[in-house]
């Protein structure tokens, strides 16, 4: 199941969303994943407990965070969520973000591998980041996905 398929199967995109609180980002974008069977409330939990001790390492220049923890923190089955902040914003002290990709993996498989590499492949496409920030609704996020 490639990225596209596992946001759509677990209801877990988030567009123009306000929010200037690190922390509310990272429990925002576990929600539906969490309301869905997919992780357990600790993982975003262990989320902010990594990011308040190793920095936000996951935040890159280009504006995209993609928080994560280990499977053991309360993956169930391997996820992605996506949020679209208005306005971007720091995380613990990093470059601002405004795209946020959140994902929970049960282990190294190829199918999260395969959805980290899209997220790789999109950060060296600034048109692609720039139309997925001018998105309005989550048919338009699909389309260039």
């Amino acid at each position: 199941m490639n990225i596209k398929e596992l946001l759509i199967e677990s209801e877990a995109i988030q567009i123009g969303i306000k929010e200037s609180n690190w922390e509310d980002v990272i429990q925002l974008a576990a929600k539906p994943l969490i309301k869905n069977g997919y992780l357990t409330e600790a993982y975003a939990k262990s989320v902010i407990e990594s990011t308040q001790s190793n920095g936000a390492y996951y935040v890159f220049d280009e504006g995209i965070a993609i928080p994560h923890a280990r499977p053991e923190c309360g993956v169930i089955k391997n996820c992605f969520s996506l949020v679209l902040l208005e306005k971007p914003i720091s995380f613990n002290g990093s470059v601002p973000a405004d795209i946020i990709i959140m994902f929970g993996a049960t282990d190294s498989n190829g199918h999260i591998e395969q959805g980290i590499g899209s997220i790789v492949s999109m950060l060296d496409d600034e048109d692609k980041i720039q139309a997925i920030r001018q998105v309005t609704s989550q048919q338009q996020l699909l389309e260039l996905i």
